[in-house]
């Protein structure tokens, strides 16, 4: 029986990192989709809040979706054979937006997701705006189409999001993300906790890519569709990766049809 099993590759990198091989190091490892932290174009960098310049030079490093950012992952994914899910500040005409795309593997952008529930409350995503909506990208892969969505970071914490994802037939749900999941000072280790819950009540696999220490505290990690935790990184800079099983995703779904009607 021919194995229906998909490799994704999780880039616990700093952004200094060359995009080029990280690419190539995935398709190595035999990852058919690669997943960056969240903002890579700027590492989630922050501003002085007090400045009225450093906040506008932070806005004015925004890239467009056309840009040489953005070709230099379609060029890495044409040229690995691999899918890849770019994350960057996206500019806009108002304000910017916190952004991902999924990119199939002959270069072409087959999902745009701006984040929903931006962090309004602080710096930098003060001088985002939200985004409005989620879908599901079919993506072309050796063991067929996959429901492939994007939530980013907070995005996780609401019903709203996972809601949308579901209804439009998610199977597997990537998260680039910027901040601590086990070591939270004030929460612990809750947000894996609620990732596991999330993939319990969607049926669905969930990946999360992190920063490495000392950004914030790695862990990277994925949970298969019933919450158990298949592989989980550790602090340092390195390439987590994890096989899904799409036939026993939607065995799953198809026995735990209840979770997925909204």
């Amino acid at each position: 029986m021919a194995s229906t099993s998909l490799r994704i590759a999780l880039a616990q990198m700093m952004s200094d990192m060359n995009i080029d091989e990280i690419c190539a190091s995935a398709a190595d490892k035999g990852a058919a989709v690669i997943l960056f932290p969240e903002m890579f174009s700027n590492g989630y960098s922050r501003f002085d809040s007090e400045s009225a310049v450093s906040r506008q030079a932070w806005i004015d490093a925004a890239v467009p979706l056309d840009g040489p950012y953005l070709d230099r992952f379609r060029q890495a994914a044409r040229n690995n054979g691999l899918a890849v899910v770019a994350t960057f500040l996206e500019r806009g005409e108002a304000k910017p937006f916190n952004a991902a795309v999924l990119i199939d593997d002959s270069g072409e952008i087959v999902l745009h997701q701006r984040k929903r529930h931006i962090c309004f409350f602080d710096v930098p995503e003060e001088a985002c705006a939200p985004g409005e909506g989620s879908r599901v990208a079919k993506l072309k892969t050796k063991v067929g189409d996959v429901a492939i969505g994007i939530m980013i970071c907070m995005d996780r914490e609401f019903p709203d999001v996972a809601s949308d994802l579901v209804r439009d037939g998610a199977e597997i749900i990537l998260v680039p993300n910027s901040c601590p999941l086990m070591d939270d000072p004030t929460v612990g280790d809750v947000r894996v906790a609620g990732v596991r819950a999330l993939a319990f009540q969607s049926a669905a696999g969930i990946a999360v890519a992190n920063y490495p220490v000392p950004k914030d505290d790695g862990r990277s990690f994925a949970v298969d569709p019933v919450g158990k935790v298949l592989i989980m990184g550790g602090k340092q800079q390195e390439l987590v990766t994890v096989d899904f099983d799409i036939n026993e995703i939607r065995a799953v779904q198809k026995r735990e049809w209840f979770r997925r009607v909204r």
